[in-house]
């Protein structure tokens, strides 16, 4: 699979990246409902197997539990991939989520995350929400220690605007940022993307399918269908309108995929993705085997102009 460089860092990182959030597992804000841990654990192997060769994960998905799943999955392999997670937010004893970036938590998050994966250094620890705004200073300052440390090798961050990250740049380069970028939800585009451009940030997009909207496989009766404690219930997205708006798209999407061999809808869409200028990476969800095997070939896709100009005229 094709690697690209992230941002100023050393790491090189296949187009596409296997994302942690939906195997947390259910019973929290933002989970994707229950999930099978050995599944879980196929999922990891398939990915390496495929090529991918690196993971993003977070301590809050599932609080602990997707860090210590993907920790378990790599036990005792020779050769592992490289490891993206994140720091700012923890959780109470009765699984509420709080919103910290002072030092001592995020010295204190770093060691609890290092335990969780089982490795002595994280590849790339993000800042995964500039929230408290005021703290985002003394959260990349902390970074910056922990690098020098040797606890981290790379600092990013995501969900930040470009003024946040301008603030932080001058101090010490960040590495990248992790947005949400999919083709229903687009606002990077306007001042962020160029920021990252401007300032050599690499750029790994989250949710390119946007949470299942654009695999073709989703309709009233799958989200009726979901678990009570999956988020997507509460996703203003997933509203009829949303519903029907992805429906409209995912109708081109069919279309341009009869000229790439019949590619799937959630393959051109995440083509797309990675067409676009600045981007580095895609994350994409898997939460068993069998569904990164379709996903992944969006790597080998390349869209031609006719492919763009009929994708943008839809959206």
């Amino acid at each position: 699979m094709e690697t690209r460089n992230l941002g100023g860092s050393d790491l090189d990182l296949t187009v596409v990246g296997l994302g942690t959030w939906a195997i947390g597992g259910g019973d929290w804000l933002m989970a994707w409902g229950p999930q099978d841990e050995a599944e879980s654990a196929r999922t990891i192997h398939e990915a390496l197997n495929l090529g991918i060769n690196w993971i993003d994960t977070a301590p809050i998905y599932g609080m602990g539990t997707a860090e210590e799943v993907v920790g378990r999955a790599l036990l005792g392999m020779a050769t592992r991939p490289l490891i993206a997670t994140k720091c700012g937010r923890t959780w109470t004893s009765d699984r509420q989520i709080t919103k910290h970036l002072n030092r001592a938590s995020i010295l204190h998050e770093c060691e609890m995350s290092l335990t969780r994966l089982g490795v002595d250094v994280i590849d790339l620890y993000q800042i995964h929400w500039p929230e408290p705004d005021a703290d985002i200073e003394e959260a990349w300052a902390t970074l910056r220690d922990l690098q020098d440390q040797g606890k981290i090798r790379f600092g990013g961050v995501s969900n930040f605007n470009a003024e946040q990250m301008a603030r932080l740049h001058f101090q010490h380069p960040i590495a990248s940022l992790q947005p949400p970028y999919s083709m229903l939800k687009r606002a990077v585009e306007e001042s962020i993307l160029p920021w990252c451009a401007d300032h050599g940030v690499g750029v790994i997009a989250y949710s390119p399918m946007q949470k299942g909207l654009l695999t073709g496989r989703f309709d009233a009766a799958r989200l009726a269908a979901l678990p009570d404690d999956d988020h997507r219930q509460r996703d203003p997205m997933f509203s009829e309108d949303g519903l029907a708006h992805a429906a409209r798209i995912v109708e081109m999407l069919r279309a341009v995929g009869t000229r790439h061999d019949d590619a799937s809808p959630a393959q051109i869409a995440i083509a797309w993705v990675l067409n676009q200028p600045s981007i580095t990476a895609a994350i994409v969800g898997a939460r068993k085997p069998g569904q990164l095997a379709e996903t992944v070939g969006a790597a080998d896709i390349t869209l031609t102009p006719e492919d763009l100009t009929d994708l943008d005229a839809v959206l």
